[in-house]
C-alpha cells in the first residue's frame, strides 16, 4: 500500500492528500513532524537513518521524524511513529512549527513540519528499516561535530536544533517542569 501525505498550504491548511513519493518528486508542501527526545542529563538522542531510506541515508537526525496518517490526530501520529521507529513512549509536546525546502537529486522536501520534544531515559528499541544506530549525546558535543562534519547529518536537522535548544535552555533557565 502507497503511504499517502498530507498537502497543506502555507498556514497549514490541508489541501488535500497524495502518494509520498510524488510529492517528494513533485515538491509540494505537505505536512510532517520532527521529534527530539532529550534525557534527565540534558542529553539528545539521535538516530541514524537507514541506509534503505530513500532520502539521507547513512545520515544522522533528531530522535525520530515523519509524516501524520491523513485523518488522524497530529500529536497521536507523532507518539506512534515514535513508538514505532525508536521503541520509546514519551509525553511529546509541540514547541514550535515551520516551513523548509530541500532538494536530493530529483526530490524535493518541502514541509510544513511540526517541532515536538519529549523525555525519556533509557535504551531505545530501533525498527532496522527507519533507523540502523542510536546515541545520547551532549548538546556542546553535537553542535562541535556538526561544525567540524556537516555532510553527517540531515539538512533539516542542522535548520532546527538551535532553535529547539534555545527553547529548551530557556524554559530550564525559568524553572519550567518540562515533563
Amino acid at each position: 500500500m502507497l503511504k499517502k501525505v498530507i498537502l497543506v498550504d502555507e498556514k497549514d491548511r490541508e489541501i488535500g492528500w497524495e502518494e509520498k513519493i510524488k510529492v517528494h518528486k513533485d515538491g509540494k508542501l505537505h505536512r510532517a513532524f520532527s521529534i527530539f527526545i532529550f534525557n534527565s542529563k540534558g542529553e539528545i538522542l539521535l538516530q541514524k537513518r537507514a541506509e534503505t531510506k530513500y532520502h539521507s541515508p547513512g545520515l544522522w537526525t533528531n530522535t525520530c521524524c515523519s509524516h501524520p496518517t491523513p485523518g488522524k490526530n497530529l500529536i497521536d501520529e507523532a507518539t506512534r511513529r515514535l513508538k514505532e521507529e525508536m521503541g520509546i513512549e514519551s509525553n511529546l509536546r509541540e514547541i514550535f512549527s515551520f516551513i523548509y525546502k530541500s532538494n536530493w537529486g530529483d526530490l524535493t522536501e518541502y514541509e510544513f513540519d511540526h517541532v515536538f520534544v519529549g523525555k525519556f531515559d533509557g535504551t531505545p528499541a530501533l525498527n532496522k528499516e527507519e533507523a540502523e544506530d542510536w546515541k545520547w549525546i551532549k548538546p556542546e558535543e553535537l553542535k562541535r561535530d556538526i561544525k567540524e562534519n556537516p555532510e553527517k547529518y540531515t539538512y533539516w536537522f542542522k535548520l532546527i536544533l538551535d532553535r529547539v535548544l534555545k527553547i529548551e535552555k530557556y524554559r530550564i533557565a525559568r524553572g519550567a517542569i518540562f515533563w
